[in-house]
């Protein structure tokens, strides 16, 4: 009968060799390990302690308006800051010798500028489209957070025209941005063809 050496033990190289390295990384890794414990321990102490969590998460409140506001705010910041971000590609691939003149602090600021000034006319609109509904009840909204079709169902009176007016202004912002950056990324790829491999693993890549 043939003999087999069955492995039993197995050696874990780790993420480094080097003792005072193993030494860091233990020490960050077991302060890790104790937040997450402490923070698991903090959340089951409040459960158990807080007799509130039973009730609706959210009410039909002034908080429940500046939820709205706030997200719509920070998702309409993002869109923009796409655009930007696809422009400043544009001018360091296409233009990379006028880089640093094109893209100076009097650029760069009034284009974070615009980023927050857009988010916050995007949050505007849809924010006035909803404020001036009327509600009558009831005011326990059946989600984890305060959004616009939600609300949308404790509206009192024919809501059709008020959601399809909502879903225009947010659609017509995603296809305008989806259509700029489909002519930027179009205009990038035009200029790349006359790079070579490397130059496109640059464009695309850092």
């Amino acid at each position: 009968m043939e003999n087999r050496n069955n492995v039993i033990e197995f050696i874990l190289l780790g993420f480094i060799q080097n003792p005072e390295g193993q030494k860091v990384l233990f020490v960050t890794f077991l302060l890790i390990y104790i937040v997450t414990i402490m923070g698991n321990l903090l959340i089951m102490v409040t459960i158990i302690a807080s007799q509130s969590l039973g009730s609706p998460m959210h009410f039909f409140v002034t908080a429940c308006m500046t939820q709205v506001f706030i997200d719509h705010l920070f998702a309409g910041a993002e869109v923009i800051l796409l655009v930007v971000m696809v422009y400043d590609r544009d001018v360091a691939i296409c233009k990379p010798l006028h880089y640093l003149t094109i893209m100076n602090q009097w650029v760069c600021i009034p284009m974070l500028l615009l980023t927050w000034i857009g988010g916050f006319l995007c949050s505007l609109v849809q924010f006035l489209f909803i404020y001036q509904l009327p509600f009558c009840g009831p005011n326990v909204i059946d989600n984890f957070m305060c959004d616009m079709y939600p609300l949308l169902n404790l509206v009192c009176t024919n809501t059709y025209l008020t959601g399809l007016s909502m879903t225009a202004n947010r659609e017509a912002v995603c296809t305008a941005t989806f259509l700029i950056l489909l002519v930027y990324y179009g205009i990038i790829l035009y200029s790349l063809k006359t790079h070579g491999l490397e130059g496109k693993h640059k464009a695309f890549y850092t």
